[in-house]
């Protein structure tokens, strides 16, 4: 995902930070979403959240549900409602290797980041995750406050 900083049409929309806290993510992968008009012209001023949303497989086909999309002022008569489920755009062989990941392996889809790309279109990238136990977030605390102390000693010595 790393774009050159003159690239006029990618920007990040939003961005689930908690995820990586609470979630093992195993492996990502980027998808599209339909998305009604009013909806896109909100997200390009900044009004979305993906924080408490997540994505499931419900008979065939993927969906996003529970994001939060601002109402756009100018679409008044033809504007969008604001936590419906959006539905996401992934190929056949994704859409089976997703399933087979939340049915069988008992993994869950996390949406990580929500963006324009270059071509100006949404794209969203979800994580399929496994849930961390409470020691696991501990130990990861731990290692990030000894890899912070590491290198404060490093900055002091050299």
């Amino acid at each position: 995902m790393a774009q050159t900083k003159s690239d006029p049409n990618y920007k990040v929309i939003a961005e689930n930070r908690r995820a990586r806290y609470d979630y093992a993510i195993e492996d990502d992968l980027e998808c599209g979403i339909i998305l009604q008009g009013s909806e896109v012209k909100s997200m390009r001023q900044g009004g979305s959240n993906i924080a408490e949303s997540y994505a499931a497989v419900d008979e065939g086909e993927l969906w996003l549900v529970n994001s939060y999309v601002a109402p756009y002022a100018q679409a008044k008569t033809w504007g969008h409602e604001e936590r419906r489920r959006r539905k996401l755009l992934v190929s056949k062989k994704e859409m089976s290797k997703l399933w087979n990941a939340t049915q069988r392996q008992g993994m869950t889809l996390v949406p990580l980041v929500m963006y324009f790309n270059h071509k100006g279109i949404v794209k969203l990238k979800i994580g399929i995750a496994k849930g961390k136990k409470n020691q696991d977030k501990r130990a990861d605390e731990a290692k990030r406050d000894w890899q912070r102390q590491k290198s404060r000693l490093l900055r002091e010595r050299g």
